[in-house]
């Protein structure tokens, strides 16, 4: 999600820096397309932020949002998104933050995803499972019958036949 042109955006230009934000110098554009879903966080600034879809509602829903300080936008797992500051002529910089959601806030399974394919990942699993055993317990019951065979670990002498 990071390459290196971003890591050297954060280096303030002016000596201002707000901690934990990165920096955005005008002129300049970041694309991301993030692994987890999260939010991009405006601390100062404005920026202009585009979007892929799949969209859904009127005008700047449909993948432009303009953001300022103190607002947020939230992006989905493998999303692209591009911003930069707004307006483009601008001389000051934009510092902003990505916050990762939390996995269980971030799960979003669709109806089918929970009655169908989970369910079935996990009888995949318990079959795998079983199989295993199996394997293992017909290994073993093996092995044994050689030892049941052998007189249960004892071995019988020959009687010779000219024996009194």
């Amino acid at each position: 999600m990071v390459t290196k042109n971003f890591l050297e955006l954060h280096q303030p230009a002016r000596g201002i820096t707000l901690s934990g934000y990165w920096e955005l110098a005008p002129g300049r554009a970041i694309s991301l397309q993030p692994r987890e879903a999260g939010a991009l966080r405006i601390a100062q600034g404005q920026v202009w932020a585009t979007v892929d879809g799949p969209h859904q509602g009127h005008g700047n829903e449909l993948g432009d949002h303009f953001l300022q300080s103190g607002q947020r936008l939230d992006v989905r797992t493998g999303q692209h998104l591009v911003f930069e500051p707004w307006p483009l002529v601008s001389e000051t910089p934009v510092y902003f933050g990505w916050t990762p959601h939390p996995s269980a806030v971030a799960v979003s399974d669709s109806r089918w995803q929970l009655a169908v394919i989970h369910p079935l990942h996990d009888l995949g699993l318990a079959l795998s499972m079983a199989g295993g055993a199996l394997v293992r317990l017909v290994t073993g019951l093996a092995g044994y019958g050689e030892y049941l065979v052998a007189g249960r670990g004892r071995v019988l002498p020959k009687l010779e036949a000219n024996q009194p």
